[in-house]
Parts: structure tokens; sequence; C-alpha cells
């Protein structure tokens, strides 16, 4: 068979070149194309996921499954797009948008994840028909999963009809360019002809050929420059594969980067990239013991992350030897004297003979790589990949340690604006207990706080006397029915030497030692007649005498009371003085008991949960959604003080993770306050509670039930309520 020609060869190299050139620019179109109209499908089926979910939640919620299956229905009929829609909750499905019911085979083809995040999968159905399958979490997961499925039939049809397009006109291209090319190469080869022609003479021996070609220059340089050529034609062979092998290294470890760097960018939290990073470094070096150090932007924090370990260093010596060795250092570099030990690194890591530190800085924040390295186990190779792989990732650290620093910020704005001092709750009736706080503590005023058992009298005495001038002196606390009456005068006023039997030596009472600060009279109801009589002296003019003495005292203190009881009903009775009772009830505060202020109590359940789990070193995270719902339901009559112990009975007995209902005493879950008769009569009530506490304000009740406004109209009309005042309870 003749060889083709150089002719023949240019025409279909530029044919090949036309089709192929059309052929990849048809496939990176189609791909762009396609991808455009995939991320539009995402995004559709993103924003309709969203928005049928929030629709969905308060039906889902109200059990209203005939208006839940209306809707769905309506949202198939007007997105033609749209293949299917159905809801499900605890594995049933509440309504769906199928003829002949959901298949099986689809129920378990998606699912939400564990942290209730959204997930979107393309499922192929037995007649072959590609779908977007959407699994949204309703309500957080608390209603139930919603999911949806779009066909992706019409986006493909698009595709194909853009392949044909390109197509046609890769085609009308082409025959431009081979009648263009068919004139230029016509030109172009009758020299090189020539040129071949002598080349074959000289192949068969004979000698003197001479390439008749005229005013062709090149052609005689290419010609002389052929023997020279294939001599060096070894040594560049030879020095081109060394290349290759160099650009074969530099190529898998831009590739390694490269693929380091993506995963790490889509992570958000600075353990997990930092884990994530060290897993990987691990497994592209000989070296298995590395961690992460990085300092925050203010550089009054460093985080160290191994492979399965994360904490934070705040301690301004240790912080001062990691700045020594990470702050301006910009190299690879070995240390064999001054080794990072713990808390710098892991306690686990190992105390090798020497260490390789790695260091980065993009601007803000700045940390290192450090790597346990024995003699001769880490090569310069490995450590300038590890550098170029923390280099290109120091962007995404700063985002993430940025990111650290904003969530801890916004979670101390949240905390202290869920309490003040150590008192804890946003209930309305709290909150005006704050603000008191806020107003009285800056006076001398006498303050009588009353409230039942376990609510927290205390430590409403404490923030009155912390947030008050006298916050730097005494805060004495006087428990009055701890003390018999024969004592309670000496405790309070103190003694003389010799008073009674038993006083060998003088005595300073509270009063004297609370002088400068605050005095704290815990259950004033129970103290006696005999001493009322002194004390309200006392209130009056800051004077006393010891017991048994003659010397008047004067003291500087303030004074805050506190009762269970009902002293209004104890001066009626004649138990308590009515003079003494006036004087104490200056400004008073009554605090709630914690049955009118449940919406606090899933907040301190978790408070008391992250103390007692602390305390004990154990990782119980949350409360079941059994064991909350007991919670909410008990009465509580011991009020804060007996949630407190009940917690801390559950977290002795929890077994798992998150507290069960059966780790609560059995009186609790015996005497536990059965919910309402039906789902809308505890709906109604909550709304009516919600209003109430609001003040009637649709828009801070609807922000409170974590619902829309035209959600709160709606259920007022469902309940026949009326738009200011409720006509039915």
């Amino acid at each position: 068979m003749r060889p083709r020609s150089l002719k023949t060869r240019l025409l279909l190299a530029v044919a090949a070149l036309v089709i192929g050139s059309g052929l990849v620019i048809a496939f990176l179109v189609t791909q762009q194309y396609s991808a455009a109209l995939r991320r539009a499908m995402f995004s559709q089926a993103e924003n309709l996921a969203h928005s049928v979910a929030l629709d969905a939640a308060d039906k889902v919620l109200l059990n209203d499954l005939v208006t839940l299956q209306r809707m769905l229905d309506q949202q198939t009929q007007s997105n033609p797009l749209l293949a299917y829609i159905f809801v499900m909750r605890d594995g049933r499905v509440l309504a769906h948008t199928f003829e002949r019911g959901v298949p099986v085979q689809l129920l378990e083809a998606n699912g939400i994840g564990g942290n209730h995040q959204p997930s979107f999968k393309e499922i192929v159905s037995q007649r072959r028909e590609t779908f977007l399958d959407t699994a949204w979490p309703i309500y957080d997961g608390k209603a139930g999963m919603l999911r949806l499925g779009f066909s992706e039939s019409p986006y493909r049809r698009q595709v194909a009809k853009l392949w044909w397009e390109i197509g046609a006109s890769t085609l009308a291209i082409l025959l431009i360019a081979l009648m263009g090319s068919l004139l230029f190469v016509r030109r172009i080869t009758r020299p090189l002809a020539a040129l071949v022609q002598a080349t074959e003479e000289i192949d068969r021996g004979e000698s003197k050929v001479r390439v008749a070609v005229q005013g062709q220059d090149e052609i005689a340089t290419l010609a002389t420059s052929f023997n020279h050529m294939v001599s060096r034609q070894e040594e560049y062979t030879r020095r081109l594969e060394e290349q290759a092998l160099e650009l074969e290294r530099a190529h898998d470890q831009a590739i390694t980067a490269c693929k380091i760097v993506r995963e790490i960018s889509a992570l958000q939290a600075l353990p997990e990239m930092g884990a994530t990073l060290v897993g990987k470094l691990q497994e592209t070096m000989r070296c298995r013991h590395i961690a992460l150090l990085v300092f925050n932007t203010g550089k009054d924090c460093l985080s160290v992350v191994s492979h399965s370990n994360h904490y934070e260093i705040k301690d301004e010596a240790v912080l001062k030897i990691a700045k020594a060795a990470l702050v301006g250092a910009n190299k690879v570099t070995f240390s064999r004297k001054h080794l990072l030990k713990p808390p710098l690194v892991p306690e686990d890591f190992p105390a090798a003979e020497r260490q390789a530190l790695i260091p980065f800085d993009d601007g803000q924040v700045g940390g290192a790589i450090v790597i346990a390295c024995p003699e001769g186990s880490c090569s310069q190779e490995e450590l300038e990949l590890v550098r170029l792989i923390v280099s290109h990732n120091a962007g995404a650290l700063r985002r993430a340690m940025q990111h650290e620093e904003e969530v801890s910020a916004l979670r101390g704005r949240v905390e202290a604006a869920a309490g003040f001092g150590d008192l804890i709750g946003k209930d309305p009736k709290m909150q005006v207990v704050y603000k008191l706080i806020e107003d009285v503590a800056p006076s001398d005023a006498t303050v009588l706080i009353q409230g039942e058992s376990g609510t927290g009298k205390e430590l409403v005495a404490r923030a009155i006397h912390a947030h008050s001038p006298r916050g730097p002196g005494p805060f004495v606390v006087i428990n009055c029915s701890a003390y018999p009456a024969t004592l309670l005068e000496s405790e309070l006023f103190g003694h003389e030497k010799g008073a009674f039997t038993g006083a060998l030596r003088q005595k300073a009472g509270r009063f004297e030692q609370a002088h400068g600060g605050t005095v704290f009279l815990d259950e004033i109801g129970e103290i006696p007649p005999a001493a009322q009589i002194k004390l309200l002296r006392v209130l009056q003019t800051r004077k006393f005498e010891r017991l048994g003495g003659e010397q008047t005292l004067t003291v500087d203190v303030r004074i805050l009371a506190a009762t269970h009881k009902d002293l209004l009903e104890e001066v009626k009775k004649g138990t308590f003085r009515e003079d003494l009772f006036y004087r104490l009830n200056v400004i008073p505060i009554i605090l709630p008991p914690l049955r009118d202020r449940k919406n606090d109590i899933p907040r301190l359940a978790l408070h008391f949960l992250r103390r007692f789990t602390t305390e004990r070193g154990k990782e119980i995270l949350e409360f079941s959604s059994e064991a909350m719902r007991l919670l909410l339901d008990y009465s509580w009559p011991g009020n804060v003080r007996e949630l407190e112990n009940t917690v801390e009975h559950a977290v002795v007995l929890a077994k798992e993770s998150q507290v069960e209902a059966w780790d609560f005493p059995a009186a609790l879950r015996l005497t536990s306050t059965p919910p309402p008769a039906t789902l809308m009569d505890q709906e109604m009530r909550l709304l009516l509670e919600i209003l109430e506490e609001c003040g009637w304000n649709k828009k801070m009740a609807a922000k409170r039930l974590g619902v829309s406004r035209s959600t709160v109209y709606s259920m007022l009309k469902r309940f026949n309520l009326s738009q200011t005042k409720p006509t039915t309870h």
C-alpha cells in the first residue's frame, strides 16, 4: 500500500485539528452548559424544598394532613419539572403525589444526615429515567423530612440539542478550513518534495546530490542542520528524560496539594479542618506523628490539633514559648535542642531526638506544622511538599479560626443574654427581675426577696451585691432558720466574754463582719420576736450592742432579706412585727416559681448538664426528646434546686451520650403532668401563653414560636380567637 503523501497528511491533520477542536469546544461548552443547568436545577430544588418545608412545618406539627396533601398536589401541578414529592415522619409517609403509592425502593434511596443537613442524590428509575432527589429536614428534622424529585430529561434534551448545533457549526468550519488548507499546502509542499527526493537519493548511497530548490534558504538551512541535529539528539533525549521525571514528580505533588486544598476548603470548623489536614499529611509522609499549631488573630490563643485531639492554650507563659518558636519563622527548620513539649504538642507526641518545624503565616493568623522526625526519617522533598500544602491551606485555616472566634463571641453574647450573673433564664418574668436588680443595685435601699424555696433568692442577693458599689466588700449570709432563738442574737450582733455560759472570749457578730459590705438575712420570716426588736433598731440606726456589752457599735452595711413566707400574712397572725416588715419591704423582688417559667427549663437543664458532666468527666451531650418532655411536664415544687438535683441524678445514672427518661428519679416519671387531651388543645394553650407573655404582639409571638406572623393570624382564626384577646380558653 502506497504511503500517504505529506499533502494528504497535512489535509488530514487540518481536518483532524478542526474536528478535534470542535469536539473539545463542544465538550467544554456542553460541560459548562450542563453544569450551569445542573446548578440551576440544584438551586431550584433547594429553593423549592426550603419553601415547601417551611409551609409544611406547621401542617405536619398540627397533623393537618389534608392541607398538606393539597399543598403537595398544587406544587406538582404548578411545576412541570417536579416528578414527585412526599413527606415522611418517623418512618411513615404523611402525604405524597404518587398515583399508585410511594415506591419502597425510593424511601431508602435518600435521607438527611445526622446533623439534619439536606441531601441531594441522582436516582434512576426502572424506566431508566433520571431524577434529582432532594431530602430536606422539616423544622430541623423535628417535623420529619421532605422528599422531592426533579426530572432531568428536559436538561438532557437541551444538552443534546446543543451537541447537534455545535456539530453542524464544526462541519461548516471544516469545509472552509479544508478549502483554504488545500491552497496553502500546495504552496508549502513543493520545495519540501524536492528535499525529500534528495534525502532518498542519499539513502541509496548516491553522491553529489543537489537539492534543486531556489529561493528557499530555510530548506537549505534545514538540510545543513540535519546531521548536527542527529548527533545532539541523544544528549537531548537524556536530559529530557531527567526533566520528565522532575516534572512528573512536581506534577504529582501539585495534584496532591490541590486535592488536599480542595478537601480542606470544603470544611469550616477548625478542629475538623486541622484533623483532616494532619491525616492527609500522615498519608504523604513516613513520619506519623504530626501536630498543627494555629494562633488566633490576636495571638492570645493557640489551637493545637492532631489527628485525634484538639485543645486550646491561653496560658501566657506557654504562649510566650510558642511565640518565640513560631512567630517570625519563615522557613523549614530542624530543632534538636529546643524541642516543643506538651502542651504545645499532644501528650502522645513522641520525644524524638529532633523536630521539623514548618511555619505558615497569611498576615492575620499564623502557626506551624510540627513533625517528630527521627534521624533519617524525613526527607527534604517530603518537607517541601508539606510546606507547599500548608502554605496553600493557610487562607482556609485563617477563615476557620475567624469562624471559631465569631462563633465563640456569638455564643458569649447569647449566653450573656440568657441570664444575669449566676441567674439563668430568658422568661419575661425573669427579665423583670434582672431589670429590678440593675435598678436597685447602685443604691443602699433595703430589698426583700420573696419566692418559693429553690427559686434562687440567694443568687439574686449576690447579684445585687456584685453589681453595687459594695461589690468588693464582704457578703455575709445569715440563715435565720439555722440558729435557735438563744443563739441567733449572739450570731447577729456578737457577744462579750462571759456574757453567758460558754462565752469564753469576745466574738464579733455577723453585722460587724459585714462592715462595708452586705448582710443577707435568709429566711427572715423565721426570726424570733426578741431578735426582731433589735433587728429593727439596726435597720433604722445601723447601731447595736454586743450581747452582754454596753458599748454601742455603728456599722456601714446594706440589708438584703429573703423569705419563702407571705410576711404580710405573718403580720396579720402577729408572728412578725409590722414595723419590721415595712422597714424590710422597701423594694420587694418576687421570684417566679419554675412552673411559671417553663420556657427556661431546657436552658437551665442544659446548664446543669454541662456542669455535672464536666465535674464527673462524662460525655453526655443532650437530653432525649422523651426526657425533655418529662422535664417540661413536671410541676417542680422544689423549683430550680429540685431541677439541679434531678439533672445530677440523671448524669450519675446515664450510660449513653444523652440523658434518657429512665435516668430521672422515679418520682419525676410518676408525677409528670399529662399533656392536654388533644394536639389542638396543646397548641392553643401554647399560643395563648406566648401571646400573653408578649403582650399580644403578633410579630414578637411569631418570633418566639419560630413561625411567620401570617401563621399566627391563621392560628388565631382557626382557634376562633380575637386579634386583641382570646374569646375561648
